[in-house]
C-alpha cells in the first residue's frame, strides 16, 4: 500500500520547463518508456483531468489556495529533514520555523503565513540529496502510473515514503480521501503548465524532467516559486 501511495503521491509532480539544447540524456529504455508513457498519458486523460477540471469547477479559488497551502505545509518535514541531510542547518532550521508558523498561526498551513514574514519556501526531496552525496542520476525510466523518474529519483522516492504524514495514518478510508484530495490538488496546480507542452510529448517530458531535476540538485535552496503552479 505504501507503493500505491507513493506512487499517486508523485504522478504529477512534473513542472514543465522548455528544454535546454544539448542536454545530456540517459535514456536506454527508450523502447520501453514509450508506450508506458502513452498509457500514462491515457489514465490522465481518463481519469486524473477529468477529476481535477471537476475540482477546479466546483471550488472557488481561495479554497484552491488554501488546499494548497494546507499540503505543502503538511508535506514540508521532507524538504527539512533533506535540508538536514544535505549540511544545510541554516535552512534547516529556517524552514522548521516555516512549517511550525505556518502550522499554528497559518491553521494547519491553510494561510501561508511564513512568506509573509519572509520566510522562504524551499523543494528538496530525497532524490536531491543523493545527488549531492554525488550518485548519479542512472537512466531515465517511465513506471506505470508513477510517471517518470530515474534509479536515483525512484529509489529517493521510496525513501520519501517514510516522510510523509499520510502513510501513518491507520484508518484506511480516511488515509485513502487525504491522499486522494492531494493528488488532484497537485493535478489541478499543473493545468498552466500544460500549454507549454510541444512536438513530441514523450521527448519534451523526459528533457524536462531531467533538466528540471539537475536544476533542482544544483539550486535547490531557491524558493518553489514556479509562475506555472502558482494559483490565479
Amino acid at each position: 500500500m505504501r507503493q500505491y501511495l507513493s506512487i499517486l503521491a508523485i504522478s504529477f509532480s512534473i513542472i514543465f520547463f522548455a528544454p535546454i539544447a544539448n542536454a545530456e540524456v540517459n535514456d536506454p529504455f527508450e523502447s520501453i518508456n514509450r508506450p508506458i508513457n502513452t498509457f500514462n498519458t491515457a489514465v490522465d486523460a481518463m481519469i486524473f483531468r477529468p477529476l481535477a477540471k471537476g475540482y477546479e469547477f466546483i471550488t472557488p479559488s481561495f479554497v484552491r489556495k488554501g488546499v494548497s497551502n494546507f499540503f505543502e505545509n503538511l508535506f514540508y518535514p521532507n524538504t527539512i529533514i533533506n535540508q538536514f541531510l544535505q549540511g544545510n542547518a541554516k535552512l534547516g532550521l529556517q524552514d522548521t520555523g516555516r512549517f511550525l508558523l505556518n502550522t499554528t498561526i497559518g491553521l494547519a498551513g491553510f494561510i501561508d503565513v511564513a512568506s509573509e514574514t519572509g520566510l522562504s519556501k524551499h523543494n528538496e526531496d530525497f532524490g536531491q540529496t543523493f545527488g549531492v552525496w554525488g550518485i548519479g542520476n542512472g537512466p531515465y525510466i517511465v513506471v506505470p502510473i508513477w510517471g517518470p523518474a530515474t534509479i536515483r529519483d525512484g529509489i529517493g522516492n521510496v525513501a520519501g515514503l517514510y516522510t510523509n504524514p499520510l502513510s501513518y495514518i491507520e484508518d484506511d478510508e480516511f488515509r485513502y480521501t487525504m491522499f486522494g484530495a492531494s493528488l488532484i490538488n497537485a493535478r489541478y496546480k499543473l493545468f498552466k503548465a500544460e500549454a507549454l507542452v510541444s512536438g513530441d510529448r514523450y521527448t519534451f517530458i523526459r528533457d524536462a524532467y531531467l533538466q528540471k531535476r539537475e536544476f533542482m540538485v544544483k539550486n535547490g535552496k531557491i524558493e518553489e516559486s514556479d509562475p506555472f503552479l502558482d494559483e490565479e
